[in-house]
């Protein structure tokens, strides 16, 4: 159950709010399939490996490591920015909710602020979180460009809110190393079918259901 003394939460949204994970796995795959097996396996081994790096940091080093080629254009960006929305959109905003989290979003709504920070780029979160129908709940919906550990931070100041008040609910390493440069709270959600990321001390739960009171 979420403790009373926090003064927010802040939510990852892919994996915690939402089960999107594979989602994303499954539409790399698909942008780099046309490079060959091996390089579509790499490609999904670095996404899986960095989750909560935003997709356009992907996409340079896909470009970069994988592929051995000159920097994207600007333009060569937004085409698979473009492809990779039309991949994940609808599908996200049809995914299952990870059980417990819409009940514990309504519920401390209520209580104390909400947000939410991603490595989605922001203007398509904004468009899932408001198609699924929890925009009410939150003060704030943020994500790429910002790095994680930019947005807590940003959250933090505008927010005034003290770090060691304030929970970050995370599935992947860069939200504990966002979490951690900016002092506050951290609780991990690891899918009972996924490896656990995390160091052996940080408190993981498979799913929001036991935060709800």
């Amino acid at each position: 159950m979420i403790d009373s003394h926090w003064q927010a939460i802040i939510f990852d949204f892919d994996g915690v709010v939402v089960e999107s994970g594979k989602i994303k796995t499954q539409a790399f795959a698909e942008l780099y399939r046309s490079h060959g097996e091996e390089i579509a396996a790499k490609v999904v081994q670095f996404h899986t490996q960095n989750g909560g790096m935003s997709r356009y940091r992907k996409f340079r080093h896909f470009q970069q490591y994988f592929l051995n080629k000159p920097p994207l254009t600007e333009a060569e960006e937004k085409e698979l920015d473009r492809r990779f929305s039309e991949l994940v959109v609808e599908a996200v905003v049809a995914a299952e909710a990870v059980p417990g989290a819409v009940e514990l979003i309504r519920q401390q709504a209520g209580k104390i602020p909400l947000f939410v920070a991603s490595g989605t780029p922001e203007n398509e979160l904004k468009v899932i979180v408001e198609r699924r129908g929890l925009t009410p709940y939150f003060k704030e919906i943020r994500g790429a460009p910002a790095l994680k550990q930019t947005i807590i931070a940003d959250i933090l100041a505008e927010y005034r809110l003290k770090p060691a008040t304030v929970l970050m609910i995370g599935d992947a390493m860069a939200d504990y190393e966002g979490a951690q440069a900016n002092n506050t709270a951290f609780l991990g959600r690891v899918h009972p079918d996924d490896p656990n990321p995390f160091p052996a001390h940080i408190e993981t739960v498979p799913n929001l259901r036991g935060l709800v009171a």
